[in-house]
């Protein structure tokens, strides 16, 4: 295993990790040897991994393990460029890689690599498919879009238009095999009971091609006949409700969304977005710390339950998913200390947010 003192030459050479740790170098249990833990992720248009996934799991492994390095790198949505970051962590000397795949479905060579090294895979958030590994840690998939369609379902409902007009359905990222759980999830609870005009898979959860979807299902459709959109997170509910509001929609309809993303709440707040899935990425992040922290130190830990990921049982932790309407802000995000009333109740929501009971 490389020393420490070759860390920085090989990340300057490599120039590939975005971080590449600091500080004294912690212990392995064998022999003495650094243990370096190393983080991937899979983008950064979507705000959660920047803003909370990425420092929350930093700051628990250096609370359990103050001497570890700590490697990072983010693929901006580049499966080539992920390669290359994990294959440079691994020559560098990681212990343990928490891999959120940009193509969960694509990486079992990558797994391979590890294995073959004796480097165990944490499956963070995705879903690995096709190769065995030691964790897999994320949210019930499923239970998101059955909550999502359940909650576009009730909106409708209320504002009297179930069962009528047609529905818009934006979809996650094709190569995220958690979009098609929440894809199964929501149709599971919307089948038979709404007409669905438009369907889309979005390459990368882009906003920016969300947006461009939602005008192709305007002008396909006729914007008084869409009476609903699910989206499968917020930043693409982002992009469709400035397609709609592009379009001269006066009244939006009811729209989902996921992640909790600080525009998405204070939409929610005035009633421009309907719900959010809120989920504890802090939990996630820190369960995933605590696994990686005890697999460096040779002690594993027993899971909870276990996903067939089509080749093998993984040992699996999964949390359960908040929905969040505008009533339940205070109580969850808030709560919870996602976000603070401050940040929430800018000027422009400041009126919102008193309805709420959420007050400075």
């Amino acid at each position: 295993m490389h020393r420490t003192a070759a860390l920085g030459a090989l990340c300057l050479a490599a120039a590939l990790l975005t971080a590449c740790g600091s500080g004294t170098a912690g212990q392995n249990s064998e022999a003495g040897k650094t243990s370096k833990i190393a983080l991937f992720l899979p983008e950064s248009k979507t705000t959660r991994y920047e803003a909370f996934d990425r420092p929350l799991f930093e700051a628990k492994v250096k609370q359990l393990c103050p001497d570890c390095e700590l490697l990072y790198g983010n693929a901006d949505q580049d499966a080539a460029k992920q390669q290359q970051q994990v294959e440079a962590a691994l020559a560098q000397g990681a212990n343990v890689i928490v891999l959120d795949a940009v193509d969960a479905g694509a990486v079992a060579p990558l797994v391979n690599q590890a294995k073959q090294r004796k480097v165990p895979v944490i499956a963070y958030d995705r879903l690995i498919s096709g190769i065995d590994y030691a964790y897999y840690v994320s949210f019930n998939n499923v239970r998101v879009g059955e909550m999502q369609g359940r909650a576009l379902l009730e909106a409708m409902t209320a504002k009297g238009v179930a069962g009528q007009g047609e529905i818009v359905m934006i979809h996650g990222s094709p190569t995220d095999p958690s979009s098609a759980d929440y894809k199964k999830g929501a149709k599971s609870v919307l089948e038979g009971k709404v007409k669905v005009g438009r369907e889309f898979d979005t390459p990368d959860w882009s906003p920016d091609k969300a947006q461009q979807q939602m005008e192709q299902a305007i002008t396909a459709l006729g914007k008084d006949r869409i009476v609903g959109v699910l989206s499968a997170n917020d930043g693409m509910a982002g992009g469709a409700i400035a397609a709609m509001k592009r379009a001269g929609y006066q009244t939006l309809p009811p729209i989902t969304g996921q992640d909790a993303e600080l525009a998405a709440v204070q939409r929610i707040l005035t009633g421009e977005q309907y719900m959010t899935i809120y989920l504890d990425i802090r939990a996630e992040a820190e369960k995933s710390a605590e696994l990686a922290v005890a697999l460096a130190k040779g002690t594993p830990v027993q899971a909870p339950a276990k996903v067939h990921n089509g080749t093998a049982d993984i040992p699996a932790f999964l949390l359960d998913p908040i929905a969040v309407t505008a009533d339940k802000v205070k109580d969850t995000i808030v709560k919870d200390g996602f976000y603070t009333v401050e940040q929430i109740c800018t000027a422009e929501v400041k009126a919102a947010c008193a309805k709420a009971g959420l007050q400075q």
